[in-house]
């Protein structure tokens, strides 16, 4: 299909893959009647949650949803006309998205959580036929390094659903914290959930902690209702505990996993990677298997388990001799095979529940992955493309530019970030399959995601300014499958006067607002410390071997 938006529907974001304008427009009054099966109707429903839309049958419809199996997953045709709208959708998902689409032809104030008196709801006629480029749209959320509480989760879904993106990917376990009940090992959240502390200065500085206590966790029930609240806005939660690396708060609770067992380990007040690494013998094994059983159980349907595998310093296995020993019984030669193998072996174990294994692209490095894995490659292209010519599906989640922990622009008015800078056009202009790639590697490339890691994000405030309106332009290269289009930037335009009506504190276009600046103390920003170029050579060259970081502040 073709694009024709033209008239009263040029300002839908993402962009739509057909839209037609016809003459006139329809009102759909708060509290009017919506007709169709069951799950797709409801689905409808909670797209358009201002508006009250009450279940009947189809002669006193407003709103009247149809099964068409033939449009494929999450597509769906939108008509309005006179007499009402008509949407036809071969899942949930697609009349979900609908309803989204339709969301967004009403005033602004279909973004409020409550009716606004005087608003004339009202839609332009016309059709909406649409489908996704990706199947993957995703968002990550570092929970590890600065808890985010229950509510900005849920929070996040909701924004996530208005842009459809469709995958949560959380990260539940580092250094910094680990934020998941345990009731097979509850120390884990006991005593790996907390720190005293948090660094406050920036790199090369003399180190300075604010010496502010910092924690928590999620309840398994915390969990089952965020999977459930997710599944209904079309969202899968993905979860991460990263293995065996990032492994300091596991450590502090279970010292005796580690491969230096006798070493005593804290949770990190700092950023950066700890040499604290899981040791791959059995015993971890049975430790983790159990532990992603739990949080299985808990989310209910998981289709996808990430378990990171990246940035492990390995000189401890080396230096063990009974990891070395162990090596050797399973007739591996390095302990880079080692970390191949141990990897393999917690995918079968996922395998074994219903789960694809996800990983960071250092795990694809070091080789060894079932063939179903799939790899995120965000050291960049390079080590996507290899991933993909291997045959594995790639999620696109490179530093650049789909880390938005990094600062918009090379400013000091900005609040710290990462580095800089990453801005709204950086994200609409990538392309997560690059057009150079031969057509099979291009086909593996299953979808793209942003990641919010949380160094700098301390609260729901800072997050919604690091991720909106970049994660707009995200959700639109995620649905449309390439490169935004070029009325990109005047879709966005108009779509930021619904964020408002949503009540996100977002990074304007202009600049941040004087109360969003950096000021002069630890919200500081440092143009020019680390910059994104830098940081893209430095991972090309390091990407050729397993040996890699993720640069940090």
């Amino acid at each position: 299909m073709g694009f024709g938006i033209i008239g009263g529907m040029d300002h839908l974001l993402p962009r739509p893959r057909l839209t037609e304008t016809g003459a006139g427009s329809a009102e759909i009054a708060p509290g009017s009647v919506v007709s169709g099966p069951a799950p797709l109707a409801d689905a409808v429903r909670l797209a358009l949650p201002v508006l009250g839309l009450r279940p009947g049958d189809a002669a006193t419809a407003a709103v009247r949803v149809a099964e068409d199996p033939g449009l494929g997953p999450e597509a769906y045709a939108l008509t309005i006309a006179g007499d009402g709208v008509r949407i036809t959708a071969a899942d949930p998902a697609g009349a979900f998205y609908a309803g989204q689409t339709l969301r967004q032809l009403l005033p602004a104030e279909a973004f409020r959580s409550a009716l606004v008196p005087g608003t004339s709801w009202t839609v332009p006629c016309g059709r909406v036929e649409d489908a996704p480029g990706f199947s993957w749209r995703g968002a990550h959320l570092d929970v590890a390094r600065t808890f985010l509480p229950k509510r900005e989760v849920l929070r996040m879904i909701d924004l996530m659903a208005a842009h459809k993106l469709n995958r949560l990917h959380l990260h539940l376990a580092d250094d910094q914290g680990w934020r998941v009940e345990s009731r097979a090992f509850p120390l884990l959240h006991e005593v790996g959930s907390h720190r005293p502390r948090t660094i406050t200065s920036h790199r090369g500085e003399e180190p300075a902690f604010d010496d502010v206590p910092h924690g928590g966790h999620y309840t398994l029930a915390d969990l089952t209702e965020i999977a459930a609240y997710a599944r209904a806005r079309a969202v899968t939660v993905v979860p991460e505990i990263d293995v065996p690396g990032h492994a300091s708060a596991v450590l502090a609770a279970y010292p005796a996993l580690a491969a230096r067992p006798r070493e005593r380990y804290e949770v990190l007040d700092r950023w950066g990677i700890s040499p604290a690494i899981l040791s791959p013998l059995p015993a971890t094994v049975d430790f983790l298997t159990t532990v992603f059983a739990e949080i299985s159980d808990a989310l209910g349907d998981v289709p996808y388990f990430h378990i990171g595998g990246d940035e492990c310093v390995l000189d401890d296995w080396a230096a063990s001799a009974e990891i070395s020993a162990y090596q050797a019984s399973l007739g591996l030669e390095s302990v880079g095979d080692l970390h191949a193998w141990f990897l393999r072996r917690l995918a079968d174990a996922l395998a074994g529940r219903g789960s694809r294994t996800v990983v960071w692209d250092e795990a694809f490095v070091s080789g060894g992955l079932r063939p179903d894995t799939i790899v995120m490659p965000w050291r960049g292209e390079h080590v996507g493309r290899r991933a993909a010519a291997a045959g594995h599906d790639v999620v696109a989640t490179p530093v650049f530019p789909m880390y938005f922990d990094y600062a918009e622009a090379a400013s000091p008015e900005e609040p710290a970030g990462l580095g800089d800078a990453i801005t709204v056009a950086d994200v609409a202009a990538f392309a997560p399959a690059p057009p150079a790639w031969l057509e099979e590697e291009r086909a593996r490339v299953v979808g793209v995601q942003f990641q919010l890691w949380s160094e700098h994000i301390p609260d729901g405030r800072a997050l919604d300014y690091r991720a909106w309106p970049r994660g707009c332009a995200a959700a639109e290269i995620a649905w449309t499958g390439g490169p935004a289009a070029e009325d990109f930037l005047r879709r966005l335009d108009a779509h930021l006067a619904r964020l408002d009506a949503f009540g996100v504190e977002y990074r304007p276009l202009s600049g941040p607002r004087p109360w969003q600046r950096g000021g002069a103390g630890w919200r500081r920003h440092r143009p020019g410390d680390v910059a994104v170029q830098d940081v893209m050579r430095h991972l090309h060259e390091l990407s050729q071997s397993a040996d890699s970081t993720r640069p940090s502040m």
